[in-house]
């Protein structure tokens, strides 16, 4: 049906997979966000934050130490709404993708990811 209007379909794409992962999560929770009906004291933070990993995923990789902070900025500002807790989840899965644990947690930096080798 696509070819018949002069379009054809894209079969693949030079963007980063997990850039493409981020944008679909943040874009999921951001859904999820609005669509929310209850008013907490820190939705405008969440909503504002989410618009900057927004941008950040749109301007190709970005830089893993904002990702966590954007992380845990919206953590803080919606944690507590169960509702949102799936959106928030992938928004987390997909920021964990662009680097090992955040310092001081999981392995520690001397053992490196396979203890010691």
């Amino acid at each position: 049906m696509l070819r018949s209007l002069g379009q054809r379909t894209v079969t693949g794409s030079d963007e980063d997979p997990r850039v493409t992962a981020l944008r679909a999560a943040v874009s999921r929770l951001r859904r999820e966000l609005a669509a929310h009906p209850a008013d907490f004291p820190d939705r405008a933070i969440a909503e504002d934050e989410l618009a900057t990993l927004a941008a950040m995923a749109s301007h190709g990789t970005p830089e893993i130490p904002r990702l966590r902070t954007s992380l845990l900025t919206i953590t803080a500002a919606v944690g507590s709404v169960s509702a949102l807790s799936g959106g928030l989840a992938e928004v987390r899965a997909a920021v964990e993708v662009f680097g090992g644990p955040a310092p001081g947690r999981g392995w520690r930096c001397s053992e490196g990811p396979r203890g010691g080798e």
